[in-house]
Parts: structure tokens; sequence; C-alpha cells
């Protein structure tokens, strides 16, 4: 199993990163975690847009959903015909809130994916065995415990601090962490983490490495590695465009 970065900025995308996007890939199956505003440009450094099997989408916030949009137009209008349709998993009303994003009266995202409303527990996407849990998010949020052949991969996807998080990750290989806030008085409750708490959380699951993402451009990216490197202790890094797990 292979993981490549494609967007990491947390909330909008920054000078140097899209929007929240990984694309996953296992026996030539590819498979995209979110693909937020900025991340179609990029995704096509590393996959053509026909070469994607499914999508899963942690939740409806823009900036790791909003480029479906555009996707579906590459899709549905691709020169050389219309692509196959593909599963997209997502919270309930997926569709219903791309419709109301692209704003189009002659087209609807379902004539280029199948939409699949996720729930938590576990199911099988290609050749990944993926299991889905709510996070701690203003919205229905879910993170993903992705496993192939002996591997595994968390992704946090948005969320202040949870117990569900730690069980979804415990033991995984990498855990892929949001690390939106730095440390401060007030931050608003159960909306991201610290990098501080990102720790906590990789050091309760045991996980072997830990993925800084989702930091927002104004933030320093060193302190929240700073914050990180006081509550865990195993291997650390930040998330980066290209970058290849």
């Amino acid at each position: 199993m292979e993981l490549t970065i494609i967007g990491c900025s947390g909330s909008f995308p920054g000078p140097d990163s899209a929007a929240s996007c990984y694309l996953a890939e296992a026996e030539g199956f590819r498979m995209l975690i979110d693909l937020g505003n900025g991340a179609l440009g990029a995704l096509q450094r590393f996959a053509g847009l026909d070469q994607i099997d499914a999508v899963c989408l942690s939740h409806l916030h823009a900036d790791h959903c909003l480029d479906m949009c555009g996707y579906q137009v590459a899709r549905a209008y691709h020169p050389a015909g219309p692509l196959r349709r593909i599963p997209v998993y997502g919270p309930d009303g997926t569709a219903e809130r791309l419709d109301r994003a692209t704003g189009s009266l002659n087209t609807s995202v379902t004539n280029a994916f199948d939409f699949v409303t996720l729930v938590p527990g576990t199911l099988e996407i290609g050749p990944f065995q993926i299991t889905a849990g709510h996070m701690n998010h203003p919205v229905e949020t879910f993170g993903f415990r992705i496993s192939h052949a002996g591997r595994t991969v968390a992704y946090s996807a948005d969320t202040g601090p949870s117990e569900q998080l730690v069980s979804l990750a415990a033991g995984a290989d990498v855990l892929l962490c949001e690390a939106s806030f730095t440390a401060g008085p007030q931050l608003p409750a159960d909306l991201h983490l610290t990098g501080a708490q990102a720790g906590e959380h990789a050091a309760r699951a045991g996980v072997g490495e830990l993925v800084l993402t989702h930091l927002v451009p104004w933030n320093s990216r060193d302190q929240a590695r700073a914050e990180a490197a006081v509550t865990y202790s195993g291997p650390l890094s930040l998330a980066a465009p290209g970058m290849r797990i």
C-alpha cells in the first residue's frame, strides 16, 4: 500500500499546498481520501483523472470535498467520452451537498458518481479494508482506518479530542493526524487538534509513526512539530505535497 499526499493545507489552500487530499494505491487500485479545494489540479501530477477507482469523503466541509464539483465535469465531459461511474463514499447527503455547490440546473454529480452513504463500521473498497468511525467535529465526520496486506494507515480527518480516534488508530503503522491549532488560550472546543494533542492521540494509540497534516497556512509548521514531539516520542514528520508513505 502506498499513500501519496496530494494536499495537506488546513481549512483553505496555502501557497504551497492544496487542501486535504490523499491518494491510496494497492494492486493497481487508486482511491482518493478527500478532494478539497485546489486538490484536483495537484492530483493530476500523480494520477490521470481517468485512473481513480473510488473516492472516500470524510466530511462535507469545502476543504475536504469541494473539488468533487470540478471532478464531476472532468469525468462527465472527458474528450474520450463520459468516464465510467465510480463509487463515492461519504456522509449522508453528500450528493445533494455537491449538487448545491456545483450550482448546475442541467446536470447532477450522480451522472458521474455512484454515492454510498458511510456509516460507522468496516467495509471493503477494492483491495482495501476500511473502518470508518465518527470524529469530534461540528458536522458528521468520519476518520478512517485503511488496511491492506498487513499494513494500516489511520486518518483522523478533522476532529477535536476523540476517544474514537485512539481506537481507530490503535496499533496502526502510520497515523495521519490533523494538527490545525497551535497551543494558545481559548481555542474552540470540539473542532481541531493542536500538535500536542495529535501527539497524545498517537502515543495512546501506540502507532508506529505520526504524520501531522491539515496544517493551516498561517500557523508555524515547525511549532506544530515541536508541540507533537513533546507528547509523542516515535517517528514524527510533517505532511507535504508529493510525500509518499
